[in-house]
């Protein structure tokens, strides 16, 4: 079935992802690029604010060097959150940066990202599956070029999700996607739908979101169970 993922900025943010029903926060500055990175006390404010909601951070839009990757990776899993972004950007070490990153697959959930801006060739996924990487996701690394649906066909994304279920990782669709999206998304049944843009005061990416458009997103994917957070909930979440 799948779930919704929404990028937040902060712990008010994460507070009204929760309230929502967001099945998986991210964890973002999209001051800072496709996957720009919170600072560490920033993520562990609100992990320690969600201590049992699955939540996901981004490392940053790094270049691929073994070094510099492992040790954002490590960063950032210590922190507690549940899985760990690493944007597959082009250029860079890729074979050399994924053999450094097995043993942390070891021991945290990795996430990795596929833009579709750039070429991809799909048995990358087997690659990150047996590097021991938890999922993959296909995402837009220039937010002003249009959507994941716009640059990529039905057939693309199709076979993106196949290719990830058949690695045994969970798939991811994201790039500036909008309501309108939803409905032929779900027909390819990814483990998670993306969003940020769209859910934020005039569908800009770096204001804050807009609780009608998350409820509309929310609306539009359906929900296994629901269980409404009250406030009592979050009542340990002040910094």
């Amino acid at each position: 079935m799948t779930r919704l993922l929404a990028s937040v900025t902060d712990l008010e943010e994460a507070r009204s992802a929760y309230h929502a029903g967001v099945d998986l926060i991210d964890l973002k500055n999209p001051t800072d690029g496709a996957l720009g990175a919170l600072a560490p006390s920033s993520i562990e404010t609100i992990r320690n604010a969600l201590p049992d909601h699955p939540i996901s951070a981004t490392i940053g839009d790094l270049p691929l060097h073994p070094k510099t990757i492992t040790d954002a990776v490590a960063r950032i899993a210590a922190t507690g959150v549940d899985y760990v972004k690493i944007g597959l950007f082009p250029g860079g070490d890729l074979e050399g940066t994924l053999t450094a990153l097995r043993p942390l697959a070891q021991k945290h959930a990795l996430i990795g990202v596929l833009f579709a801006d750039y070429l991809i060739s799909l048995q990358v996924i087997d690659v990150l599956a047996d590097a021991g990487f938890a999922g993959v996701m296909l995402d837009t690394a220039g937010k002003d070029k249009g959507s994941l649906t716009r640059m990529r066909p039905m057939t693309f994304l199709d076979r993106f999700v196949d290719c990830a279920r058949s690695g045994d990782l969970s798939a991811g669709l994201a790039g500036s996607l909008g309501l309108d999206d939803i409905p032929k998304l779900l027909e390819l049944d990814p483990d998670y739908l993306g969003f940020r843009g769209a859910l934020c005061h005039r569908k800009l990416r770096t204001h804050q979101l807009d609780p009608e458009r998350l409820t509309d997103i929310r609306k539009a994917i359906p929900q296994l169970h629901s269980t409404p957070a009250t406030d009592n909930d979050l009542a340990s979440a002040s910094p």
